[in-house]
Order: structure tokens, then C-alpha cells, then sequence
């Protein structure tokens, strides 16, 4: 992980969250066995989410609020958190890192890996080109067997958590040296669901300034709001879970009139985060830099 430590960690719920997760253990740390990041810090059981703040030197008001993916099973605290976090405030950008809760998982990690190879192994990976998935929901409906309804509390909660993570960054954007109305969001996998349901769904807060829904989210079926926030997303090809989500929350985007920029990498795989793996894709967090200099946020 980063030698990068946080200045402050504030609980996002001092008197607990108005909503729980039931069957959450003990919170618990592994290193990813496999996949485009193995051997990177993943957090599971996650029931007391945290908002870490990281201060860059020369910050140029701006923040930033990250937030890892992982199926709302668990995050991918490391190439999709605390790396990104250190990109970011190397460039002046205050970063706050969201631990949200997430779904319960079994407390021995053999019987969790068990468990989620047996999800895995339901998905139909030969659903490609015009018969790729379009939804989170059907891809959740597979590795659940079953419709899913599990995922919509834990998705739903993971959107509590960030509207207050958000409400907390605004609030204390004197103290961090920051100008609340250039807060913005970052996500990766089930993270970019996230920030593109906060922005889909403020819920009486003012809109973000921007996001950024990296290799995931959707506005499932539901207009795109008036005052959307710019939006810069990114996908691989050979990404057969998600691309086409991808497309389509792009074009929904576009559709209503609302500024999007979509990259589409030939090859990367899901879940590549900050992982270099030799590819045009490890460039992507350069290019959501670019945008954001070129819509003002430098």
C-alpha cells in the first residue's frame, strides 16, 4: 500500500447509520489472490464507514471524494483507493477516501473465496458483442442466483454513505482549504455506480461539480437530471461484464443534451484501477486529468 497516511479520519456516522447491512462480521483485510490486481489490499465485512482525508501540499481547491469498487462485497482499497489518492494530491487535489459498508461475507477467508468462485462460476462469460449485458442487475442476478434484491439494499446503502461523505467534504471546506462547489467524485466498478447514483439522485444536496464513473455505472432507465455534472468515463473492450453498461450510460449521458467523455480501451480487462500492466489503458488517470484541466478544475 502507499506510505501516504491520512490527516484525518472522521466517522461518517458518529451515532450509527440511519440504515444497516445485517449479517456483516468483523472487518477484515486480504491481499487479492488473483485477477488484474493480484496481491492488492482488499477490505471486506466493511459495517463502519469512514470518510480519510489527504491533504496535498499545494492544494488548488479542488476536492475530490474517492471511492473503490468491489461488488458491494468488498473494496479494492489499494489500486482503487489509496493509489488513486496519491496520484491525485501529488496534483494539488484534496482526496477523501470512502470507506462505505458493504455486504456481509463468511469470516473464514477460504469459505469467502470459496463462495465467490461459486458466484463466478454461474456467470455466462459467452455473453458478448450485441448479447453483452446492459445492467448490473443481470450480472447480479447470476453470481446471486437469484434477482438480485440483495445487492439493491447493499447498493442503495453505499449511496447513504457517499451523499454523506459529500455533505461532510462541503461542510468542511473552509477547514481543508477547498471550495465546496468544486466537489467532485471518483469511482471504480461498483464505486462508479455509486457516484453516478448521487449524481443521478442528490437528494436535495447541490449537484457535484463532476464525476467520474470508471469501468462501471448506469442511470437504470431513469431521466438524467437537468443539472447533471459533467462526466468523464472510461472501459476495456475485454471488459465482458461491463463495457456496454458502460455505452449505455454514456449515450443516456449525451442523450440528454449533458457533457461526457467515454474512452474505450482495446484491452484491459475489468478492474485495472492503477495496475500497469503495459497497456494504453494505464494512461486513463492521465487523461481524467486532462479533462479536469480542461474544464477548469487545476
Amino acid at each position: 500500500m502507499t506510505a501516504l497516511e491520512p490527516n484525518e479520519i472522521i466517522k461518517l456516522w458518529p451515532d450509527g447509520p440511519p440504515t444497516r447491512i445485517e449479517g456483516v462480521g468483523a472487518e477484515a483485510s486480504y491481499l487479492a489472490p488473483v485477477g488484474v490486481a493480484a496481491q492488492a489490499t482488499m477490505l471486506r465485512n466493511v459495517s463502519e464507514p469512514t470518510l480519510s482525508v489527504f491533504r496535498p501540499q499545494k492544494p488548488n481547491g479542488v476536492g475530490i471524494v474517492v471511492c473503490p469498487g468491489g461488488g458491494w462485497r468488498i473494496l479494492a482499497w489499494e489500486h482503487e483507493g489509496t493509489q488513486v489518492v496519491e496520484w491525485l494530491t501529488a496534483r494539488g487535489y484534496t482526496a477523501f477516501l470512502l470507506k462505505y459498508r458493504v455486504r456481509g461475507t463468511p469470516a473464514a477467508q477460504a469459505d469467502y473465496e470459496a463462495d465467490m468462485a461459486k458466484g463466478m462460476a454461474r456467470l455466462d462469460l459467452t455473453r458478448t458483442a450485441k448479447n453483452a449485458f446492459r445492467s448490473i442487475g443481470e450480472i447480479a442476478g447470476m453470481v446471486d442466483g437469484g434477482p438480485g434484491d440483495v445487492l439493491k439494499e447493499a447498493r442503495a446503502v453505499a449511496a447513504d454513505d457517499a451523499r454523506r461523505a459529500v455533505a461532510i467534504v462541503r461542510e468542511r471546506a473552509k477547514q481543508y482549504d477547498i471550495d465546496p462547489a468544486k466537489v467532485g467524485m471518483i469511482g471504480f466498478s461498483a464505486g462508479a455506480f455509486l457516484v453516478t447514483d448521487v449524481a443521478m439522485e442528490p437528494k436535495g444536496a447541490p449537484q457535484l461539480a463532476f464525476v467520474a464513473p470508471i469501468y462501471g455505472g448506469e442511470t437504470t432507465g431513469k431521466p438524467v437530471p437537468a443539472d447533471a455534472p459533467p462526466m468523464f468515463t472510461c472501459i476495456a473492450q475485454d471488459d465482458f461484464l461491463l463495457y456496454r453498461v458502460v455505452e449505455g450510460l454514456y449515450s443516456d449521458w449525451t442523450d440528454a443534451g449533458k457533457s461526457a467523455e467515454l474512452h474505450i480501451y482495446r484491452r484491459g480487462q475489468h478492474g485495472f484501477g492503477m495496475v500497469k500492466q503495459g497497456l494504453p489503458s494505464d494512461r486513463w488517470i492521465e487523461q481524467f486529468h486532462e479533462w479536469l484541466v480542461d474544464l477548469g478544475y487545476k
